[in-house]
């Protein structure tokens, strides 16, 4: 059965909903994965595009024996694709190792023996027919009636109300945060929801790299700094630059991918005016942690987290205050 592509639904960065609205909202665990939308067209195969549409099925074979779980019946499935540390949690590091190997089938065989990933279901949006105009409730009931739980792929629970509870939880677990979902809210396709509520237990952001500046001594040749931007009506906006954050292996891999993509134009909208700057091409996003911002929006004290060839750098527009 040919199946109808779907984007992904996206949640909105914000805090938990006012306590007298608790009972309506569901409240589950945030992934810290790559997310995918999985299409099973009831023939034994599967199908696994990333969030930009890409294909990347190829990346995770051990995925692979999901295509036959639900036997002929056709359905498209929303979920995030982790690569587990050894308390079970997910662990982002691990996953890059996996990602991006969608064209290399040999080798990503061979990682996937020895960092293999699991992928965590939480919504249906077709299932025979198209269920994406139904509430959440009734999309979760189908995907919990559906059992698809495996070697490498599982459904984990959702919490209704307790949502104060839930989000200390995963605090106090070390996990990445929580999604707030309300109970009547429909699949939106594509759209960053206020019905969707992404909570961080940091405070974190992605950022479009525009720029860099040179390291000294140890670090001669290598970026020093990076200098980060975030999109806001079509623009790039700089924020700040951040210092921090890298392992020397980290270090050496973004020297290699900034001077690839070096240019003579600022990409930001307003030069900064940072002696020493090189220009690159506004292509890589990279997730960094931070303590708060100044009125100018400038992020105070960032720190380097992660790179993120998951995203797209239009998607780093999402978390502008």
């Amino acid at each position: 059965m040919r199946l109808p592509l779907i984007a992904p639904m996206l949640a909105t960065p914000g805090s938990l909903p006012p306590v007298r609205q608790d009972a309506q909202w569901a409240y589950e665990t945030k992934q810290d994965g790559q997310r995918v939308v999985v299409y099973l067209p009831g023939d034994g195969s599967l199908e696994l595009r990333a969030r930009s549409g890409e294909i990347i099925t190829g990346a995770y074979p051990e995925l692979g024996p999901l295509g036959g779980a639900l036997g002929e019946t056709p359905a498209v499935l929303d979920g995030e694709v982790v690569a587990l540390d050894e308390r079970g949690r997910g662990d982002f590091q691990r996953l890059q190792s996996r990602m991006g190997l969608a064209h290399s089938p040999a080798l990503a065989a061979r990682r996937a023996a020895g960092t293999p990933v699991h992928l965590v279901l939480f919504d249906v949006m077709f299932l025979e027919h198209p269920l994406t105009g139904l509430p959440y409730t009734r999309r979760r009931t189908e995907l919990e009636a559906l059992r698809l739980e495996g070697p490498n792929w599982s459904t984990p629970g959702a919490l209704v109300g307790h949502g104060a509870e839930a989000l200390e939880a995963t605090r106090v677990q070390g996990l990445e945060g929580l999604v707030c979902k309300r109970l009547d809210s429909v699949y939106e396709p594509g759209v960053r929801s206020r019905h969707w509520i992404k909570i961080r237990n940091v405070q974190a952001v992605d950022v479009i790299v525009g720029g860099w500046l040179p390291g000294q001594g140890r670090l001669t040749g290598l970026p020093g700094a990076l200098l980060v931007g975030q999109r806001e009506a079509g623009r790039l906006h700089y924020v700040g630059r951040v210092g921090t954050g890298w392992s020397e292996t980290e270090r050496t891999e973004l020297a290699r991918l900034l001077h690839v993509m070096e240019t003579r134009k600022c990409p930001f909208d307003r030069d900064p005016r940072i002696p020493g700057s090189h220009w690159v091409l506004p292509r890589l996003v990279g997730e960094v942690r931070y303590h708060t911002r100044t009125r100018s929006g400038l992020l105070r004290q960032p720190s380097w987290l992660r790179l993120r060839p998951d995203l797209a750098p239009e998607d780093s527009a999402a978390d502008l205050p």
